[in-house]
């Protein structure tokens, strides 16, 4: 193990760069798995838009090529969120039933079970064929004589 004390600045400035350099990535990664747990597509979208904000809100005028490592970190970002929606325990919300009901539907239980025997009823019987009715003339086109 490496006793930092011994370091110079320099060497513990280095360092902290390398770590940062190897870890973080793999940080972000387990972070926005959990993240998928725990809210799902929606927690990373919202996640997601405020990072973009903080990276297009830093400032780098002083170092070249600033813009394109905003740009670069942006594409990492997505990718990361991109993989952690892939992540097979990603937390799916349900539904919302009362968005799909139809409007002025009744929820009593017996208006309910009356309309269900009133549409069996009038599907009655079920077992009737249904009309076929063609539209083909058998014999084909027919010639004309003059």
């Amino acid at each position: 193990m490496t006793n930092l004390a011994t370091k110079t600045p320099e060497q513990i400035e280095h360092l902290r760069t390398l770590a940062t350099l190897q870890f973080t990535p793999e940080l972000l990664r387990a972070a926005l798995q959990q993240l998928s747990k725990l809210q799902g597509g929606k927690g990373l979208d919202a996640f997601e838009r405020s990072m973009v904000e903080v990276i297009e809100a830093h400032d780098g005028e002083d170092q070249a090529d600033f813009a394109s490592i905003k740009e670069f970190a942006i594409e990492q970002l997505y990718q990361l969120v991109r993989e952690a929606k892939e992540a097979p325990d990603i937390k799916h919300l349900l539904e919302d039933i009362a968005a799909r009901r139809t409007p002025g539907r009744s929820e009593n239980l017996e208006t309910l079970e009356e309309q269900l025997q009133s549409g069996l009823e009038d599907s009655f019987p079920a077992s009737d064929p249904p009309a076929v009715v063609s539209s083909t003339i058998s014999g084909g086109k027919e010639k004309h004589k003059e």
